[in-house]
C-alpha cells in the first residue's frame, strides 16, 4: 500500500497506478471511462446492475465452493474413521513432530509449522500427513487453489519438517489442468481425488 503523502509526492507513480486501473476496467460496463466523457444515466444504471449481478455471482460461487469443501473434509474424516483412525481435538499448534497427533490419530484444522492444514494425520509409520481439501470450479481457478496454495504449503512443510517426516497431500474435486497437477506433484504434493478416497485409504494402509 502507498501512503497518501507519498502518492502526492510522486506524480509518476500516480500515473502508473491509474494506467493499471484503467487497463483492468471492463470497457463494456464503463465505456465512458475509456472515452474520457461523462456517463449517461442509462449507462450508469446499466453498470450498477451489471456490477451487482457480477458480485452476486462471485458470492454464490464462493459459497458453493466453501460448502463443497466442508463436505469434502467430512468425507475424508469419515474415511479415516472407517479405516481405524481416531479423531482428536483440532486447532492445535504443531511446531515439532512430537506435537502432532499420535500414531493412528488425526485432527481437523490445525497449524502445522507456520501453515494451516485442513486435516493432519499421523500415519502408521509415524510420518505426518497434512491434508488440504481443494475444490476448483475452473481450470483457471485451480491454479490459485492448488499451485499457489496447497503446493506452496507442501514446500514449506517439507522444508520445516524434512522429506522423511512429512507427506503433504491434497484431496481434489472439480476441474484442473494436467500441467498444474504435474507441477504440484513435482513440488512434493501427493494428490488424491475426492470421488475415490478408497485409493487414499489403500495407500495409508501400506504405511502399517
Amino acid at each position: 500500500m502507498r501512503s497518501k503523502s507519498r502518492l502526492k509526492a510522486d506524480p509518476e507513480m500516480v500515473r502508473r497506478i491509474v494506467q493499471v486501473i484503467l487497463a483492468g476496467l471492463d470497457r463494456r460496463r464503463f465505456p465512458w471511462v475509456a472515452e474520457s466523457r461523462e456517463a449517461s444515466d442509462a449507462e450508469r444504471n446499466a453498470a450498477v446492475i451489471a456490477s451487482a449481478a457480477l458480485i452476486a455471482m462471485r458470492r454464490t460461487e464462493t459459497s458453493r465452493r466453501s460448502e463443497e469443501k466442508n463436505k469434502q473434509e467430512g468425507r475424508v474424516e469419515t474415511s479415516l474413521l472407517e479405516a481405524g483412525f481416531t479423531k482428536v481435538p483440532p486447532r492445535r499448534s504443531i511446531r515439532t513432530v512430537a506435537d502432532a497427533p499420535g500414531l493412528g490419530e488425526f485432527c481437523r484444522e490445525s497449524t502445522l509449522g507456520t501453515r494451516k492444514a485442513d486435516l493432519i494425520v499421523r500415519l502408521w509409520d509415524q510420518r505426518i500427513m497434512p491434508i488440504e481439501c481443494k475444490v476448483s470450479n475452473s481450470s483457471t481457478n485451480s491454479v490459485k487453489r492448488l499451485n499457489n496454495d496447497a503446493a506452496v504449503k507442501a514446500k514449506t512443510w517439507i522444508t520445516d519438517f524434512g522429506e522423511r517426516h512429512i507427506v503433504p497431500t491434497a484431496v481434489l474435486s472439480g476441474v484442473y489442468k494436467l500441467h498444474n497437477l504435474q507441477d504440484a506433484q513435482t513440488r512434493g504434493l501427493v494428490l488424491f481425488w475426492a470421488h475415490d478416497l478408497q485409493k487414499m485409504i489403500e495407500w495409508i494402509e501400506l504405511t502399517r
